[in-house]
């Protein structure tokens, strides 16, 4: 007979978001258990552990802050973190903090039911075990659920397949073997050139060429660690994180693209060009906004392939035709230099789609790729998918699936109408995965752990967002996101790479606004949901 644990509060996820949120609450006398169905902490840097997977943001940024001693004793060997250094860092945090016996592993929720007559939610797991609790805090992640295209004949391949999203930890070596690469997102854009490295033969099928930046990461330069621990906190605020509407350092240019000199602009372009990754996207202010100002920087990275790739076929191939940046830019390294090889193969997909996948490999336009190993590089259900997963269910039985139906509705990204006590850290309708992530995993937890001290200093038990208060900042959030360039192609901010998925734009714009929307929220004694 299965006994249920009784505790303060539940922590759905042991990434860097659940790791502090239970840190925090454990701050304030609260028991927890953080429920985490991988088998060590990490999150998505857990599960992603592909070739080439590395951070985006500078590690000096993307880390934690909440902790002066923290910031100070840990040291990054490199400019953009890979992912077995961040994964050593968040188990260094688990241990430096004591959290693992607050944690249970191996244990994935199947489901979180809110009980009214008990002001309890009562979490039900694939390992049987269950806990009631007060407080349910999911910190799933946004990048969690792998995607898998629906492919004739996937299961008939005979040979290993593999998924950058769920990479075997005891590593991968392609050494002589016929690859073939799905996809040509971030994660393949950066384990390509590994691949590349140790395979026989790489076929790379593309369906959508991306925009990519060379990510110019090198080893950490002491002196500037040095500098920049001097000042933490000041580096911190000053550098961008609490004015750059994207919560990274450099801050953007707020000139036009369109003003400038042809010459001028592109000494603009180039020098971002060589700062390197997301930070080109900060050459001029209106290039997320304007769509004359966005086609000159489009031409400006065309030129740039063409100029790496010495066939001039493939290079025309993986020329992108959308708006860049309205899909999240890709940081490289030697990327393009790849198809330079000669056992590199680009095969295009936009005027033919992949016939089927055979026992054999790949039949493509009455080709058939014969493979020995082949690499879905096929992305995230983003945003929604690690929630949809868990049978969800509010006040009056109804399902989160059922209320996210047309789309994933929040107030603030914090809470949805209808689920008392029920918080989701970085979910829809917040900044997340515009932002520095650590930053906004940073801003939800204290948020939500000041919300929980709050009321129980003045004796209340529940919070829940209004229905006014979520459809008006539902309809913000697309009247911010209406006024850019974000909305005008199919990304997974959409939704757009998930089939049958509702086509609604779900971060927030502007990091700095979010955060005093927030502020005021609470200092207006949580305006918008109901206290009880």
């Amino acid at each position: 007979m299965t006994q249920t644990q009784r505790v303060d509060a539940v922590v759905v996820g042991a990434g860097f978001a659940g790791l502090y949120m239970l840190h925090r609450l454990r701050g304030l006398g609260l028991s927890v258990r953080v429920l985490e169905a991988g088998s060590d902490v990490g999150g998505t840097w857990f599960w992603n552990r592909y070739p080439g997977a590395r951070c985006d943001v500078e590690s000096l940024e993307y880390s934690y802050q909440f902790d002066e001693d923290l910031q100070q004793e840990w040291s990054w060997t490199e400019r953009y973190a890979s992912q077995p250094e961040i994964l050593d860092y968040i188990r260094h945090v688990a241990e430096r903090f004591d959290l693992r016996r607050d944690i249970r592993f191996d244990t994935r929720v199947t489901a979180a039911h809110f009980d009214a007559t008990t002001v309890e939610w009562h979490i039900q797991t694939d390992s049987s075990a269950e806990f009631s609790t007060r407080w349910c805090i999911m910190a799933t992640g946004c990048l969690s659920v792998p995607t898998w295209p629906a492919l004739e004949g996937a299961d008939s391949f005979t040979g290993s397949t593999f998924h950058t999203g769920r990479w075997p930890h005891e590593g991968v070596d392609f050494s002589g073997q016929r690859v073939g690469v799905i996809g040509t997102g971030s994660s393949a854009i950066q384990s390509i050139p590994i691949i590349a490295g140790q395979a026989r033969e790489l076929y790379v099928f593309q369906r959508t060429p991306n925009f990519s930046v060379p990510a110019r990461n090198e080893p950490m330069d002491p002196e500037l660690e040095a500098r920049i621990k001097a000042g933490y906190a000041d580096f911190r605020a000053r550098n961008g994180q609490m004015q750059s509407a994207f919560g990274v350092r450099h801050p953007r240019c707020e000139g036009s693209a369109l003003e400038a000199s042809e010459a001028e602009r592109q000494r603009q372009f180039e020098h971002h060009w060589q700062l390197g990754g997301l930070l080109f996207l900060r050459a001029y202010g209106d290039l997320l906004v304007n769509t004359e100002a966005n086609e000159l920087a489009q031409a400006f990275i065309r030129d740039k392939i063409r100029s790496v790739v010495e066939d001039p076929e493939v290079a025309e191939k993986l020329l992108p035709d959308s708006v860049v940046g309205c899909k999240r830019l890709c940081a490289d390294s030697g990327y393009f230099e790849t198809f330079n090889q000669p056992h590199v193969t680009l095969v295009d997909l936009r005027r033919e789609p992949i016939e089927r996948i055979t026992p054999a490999g790949i039949r493509h336009a009455g080709s058939e790729y014969e493979l020995d190993s082949l690499v879905f590089a096929t992305g995230f259900d983003a945003m929604t998918g690690a929630l949809a997963r868990i049978d969800i269910r509010g006040r009056d039985g109804t399902t989160l699936r059922e209320r996210w139906e047309d789309g994933p509705r929040t107030y603030l990204g914090l809470q949805v109408a209808g689920f008392p006590n029920l918080f989701t850290i970085t979910g829809p309708g917040s900044p997340s995965v515009l932002t520095n992530m650590l930053y906004s995993i940073e801003q939800h937890v204290d948020w939500i752990a000041g919300c929980v001290a709050d009321l129980s200093a003045r004796g209340l038990t529940t919070i829940e967002a209004t229905g006014k208060a979520e459809a008006d900042w539902v309809a913000h959030v697309n009247a911010m996101a209406s006024h850019t360039l974000f909305t005008h192609c199919n990304s997974w901010y959409l939704g757009a790479n998930v089939p049958g998925k509702p086509r609604v734009f779900m971060p927030y714009l502007g990091f700095p606004e979010y955060v005093a929307r927030c502020n005021e929220v609470r200092a207006r004694n949580y305006e918008g949901f109901v206290l009880s």
